[in-house]
Order: C-alpha cells, then sequence, then structure tokens
C-alpha cells in the first residue's frame, strides 16, 4: 500500500491525555530507531551521541499552553502523534514530531494527523506551517501532497564533545576583531545582512520583519533553522561582527551568530548568517569561545553533548569555515512551509477599460 494513499477509517486522531505520555514516550523512541515499521520527521540527531525524544520533548515544564500535541488512537493502542510548536507572535506552527508504526497504514496515519493538523490551524488563524525532515520514507512526498512546499536544504554540522574547546575571548581581542553583542538598534543592519545573505524567493517566504530582529536574547527565534525548536531549552544571545569599513555609516555588519547555551541534556547551538564575501572564522572561535565559558562559569560544568550547527545549502562557504572548527557534516534535511495567507499584489493603476 502506498504510504501517500487517502486515509482510510479505523482509528481516530485526538488530543493527547496526561495517561498517554508513557505510551507516547514509546512511540517516539521507537520511531526514532531504523525499524521497518515505524516512520518519522527522521532529523538527523538520532543515534549514541545525540538523542531524538531528549533532544527535541518538550518536558511538562516547557510545555506552553499553546503548544499542541495530538495522536492516533486505534484499537486502544496510540499508533502515531504529531508534536506542534506555537509561535504566538507570529502565528507560526513548526511540527517538531510526526510519528507513526505499522508496516502497512504508518503512510496513512501520518496523514490523517497532518490534515488534521492544518485544520486546526485555519481555526485558529496560522498563518504558516514549517517542517523539517530527512528525504526519506516518503516524508517530503507526504507533507507536499498536503499542500507543502520544499524551499531549502540546511546541512547539519556537529563538533563531538570530546573535542577542545577554544578559550573564550577577552573584552579587547573582541573588540579588535569587531565582536560586539546585538542589541535593539541594530534591527535594520541585521535585516539588510539577511537579505545579503539569502535568496529573495527564501525571504519572501519567511518574511522576517523588523519587529523580529528587534527581540534580542532568550526570546529571538530568528534566522529560523531546522533546529530552532531546541533554542526553547537554552540561553540564546546574538552577537554581530561589523563590517571593517562600516559601509560609511558604522552599520554595515559583516555577520552575525546566534549561540544557544544548552540548559537541558542536548547539544549547544550555533547559527551563522554572513554576506559571501565575508570570513567567520574568527566569530565561529568567538561562539565556541562562548560557550566554553558559559559551561564552566561558577563551577557549573553542564553535561556536554557537543555543538550543533545548521547551514543552509546557498550560505557556502560557512559550512568549510565550520569544518575548519572541528565540526563533522552529519546530514542534509529538507525545509517545507505551507502559507495559509493569500498574497496580494502591489496596488497599482491601470489604464481604464472602454466598453
Amino acid at each position: 500500500m502506498s504510504a501517500l494513499r487517502a486515509p482510510r477509517g479505523g482509528g481516530k486522531v485526538r488530543p493527547a491525555r496526561l495517561t498517554d505520555l508513557a505510551a507516547l514516550g514509546e512511540l517516539s523512541r521507537l520511531c526514532q530507531s531504523d525499524s521497518v515499521d515505524t516512520r518519522s520527521l527522521g532529523l538527523p540527531v538520532n543515534g549514541p551521541p545525540i538523542g531524538v525524544f531528549s533532544l527535541f520533548r518538550l518536558p511538562l515544564g516547557a510545555f506552553r499552553p499553546n503548544d499542541l500535541l495530538y495522536v492516533y488512537e486505534d484499537q486502544g493502542h496510540i499508533a502515531g502523534l504529531v508534536r506542534v510548536e506555537r509561535e504566538s507572535v507570529r502565528d507560526e506552527w513548526t511540527i517538531v514530531e510526526l510519528d507513526a508504526v505499522g508496516m502497512a497504514n504508518a503512510g496513512d496515519i501520518r496523514y490523517r494527523l497532518v490534515q488534521l493538523l492544518l485544520r486546526e490551524g485555519a481555526k485558529r488563524g496560522a498563518a504558516r506551517f514549517h517542517v523539517a525532515c530527512a528525504d526519506a520514507d516518503d516524508n517530503v512526498e507526504l507533507l507536499m501532497q498536503a499542500g507543502f512546499m520544499r524551499y531549502g536544504e540546511e546541512r547539519i554540522l556537529f563538533r563531538p564533545a570530546d573535542r577542545p574547546m577554544p578559550a573564550p575571548w577577552t573584552d579587547k581581542r573582541a573588540e579588535a576583531a569587531r565582536i560586539r553583542p546585538t542589541n535593539s538598534l541594530d534591527a535594520i543592519p541585521l535585516a539588510r545582512l539577511y537579505g545579503q545573505a539569502t535568496p529573495q524567493p527564501v525571504a519572501r517566504l519567511e518574511a522576517f520583519r523588523l519587529a523580529d530582529w528587534e527581540r534580542q536574547g532568550a526570546h529571538m527565534r530568528v534566522p529560523r533553522s531546522s533546529l530552532t525548536p531546541i533554542l526553547r531549552f537554552a540561553d540564546v544571545e546574538g552577537f554581530v561582527q561589523a563590517a571593517q569599513d562600516g559601509g560609511g555609516d558604522g552599520t554595515m555588519l559583516d555577520a552575525y551568530i546566534q549561540v544557544g547555551v544548552a540548559k537541558e541534556d542536548q547539544p549547544h547551538y550555533l547559527k551563522v548568517v554572513a554576506r559571501p564575501e565575508a570570513d567567520v572564522s574568527e566569530l565561529i572561535d568567538f561562539g565556541l569561545g562562548i560557550i566554553a565559558a558559559q559551561t564552566t562559569k561558577g563551577g557549573d560544568h553542564r553535561p556536554e553533548r557537543g555543538v550543533i550547527a545548521p547551514v543552509r545549502t546557498y550560505e557556502s562557504p560557512i559550512d568549510r569555515r565550520m569544518e575548519d572548527a572541528g565540526f563533522d557534516s552529519i546530514a542534509t534535511v529538507t525545509l517545507l512551509m505551507k502559507e495559509t495567507l493569500i498574497r496580494v499584489a502591489e496596488p497599482a493603476l491601470v489604464p481604464a477599460g472602454v466598453r
């Protein structure tokens, strides 16, 4: 049976209950294995170094009221789940887990879960749905059948914890390299930098606003990546590297780095956005130094799980600079999005018709 065939009767999709948690944990664990009768988004963070469920799970203490979790129940057994993180500020929903078990009907189960999610989003005014997945197990085909479009790919790079971290930078060294923390006044330079580093079709789809770039610190979730959900469990800081000449007005930026120091049992996080001609080697070293400083500050030795970094394929040569800093490429994931808003062309005057 095709994994994309229209869903049939049998089980039912419903909101998850507290009594489902044990079954959901087991289902999530099974679906991250290589079993032939399970399906998941296939995010490349499974295996011994990084556990998917520990990386993306939403513990009850962090599960926010506007997050959603639905299950597929068949004859009293949980056979599928979809978990969604909702960004209320931008009315965007991110699917962070989509699992099902069943040799014959796993595709049907996941299709029903996605369809329910889209109906719920239409009721609640969701502007966009985001999902990242491996191009395997009919993931991309299923989502495109549900109306998603693929708009990019990311390489996921990982720096194991057994590799020594660079020493934290001094303030004097950071100043000499033109690196400083971001602030709300950087919104326009950051938007300009993002526009220089991002193809116009992608920038149009992601539609970041100046207000998004103004939200620095723990609540800043841009720029988006396939690993954005893990930032909920991290202390997030942003830093910029000013251009050598400042662009005439002193506001031009060479690069931006987002640093997430993990609070949970997960890897730390780096995300770099840079002008194509900028060398980000120093900025990456600085970011690793920030992680090293934060994980040893005050004797707080947090469990080390390495550092993970998403790099979009059009952002090369950032990936090569990451590899120079000790990162290894572990996989490539596909980014998909579904818009629910109708784009309207800019108003313009046109000749009046003659009747």
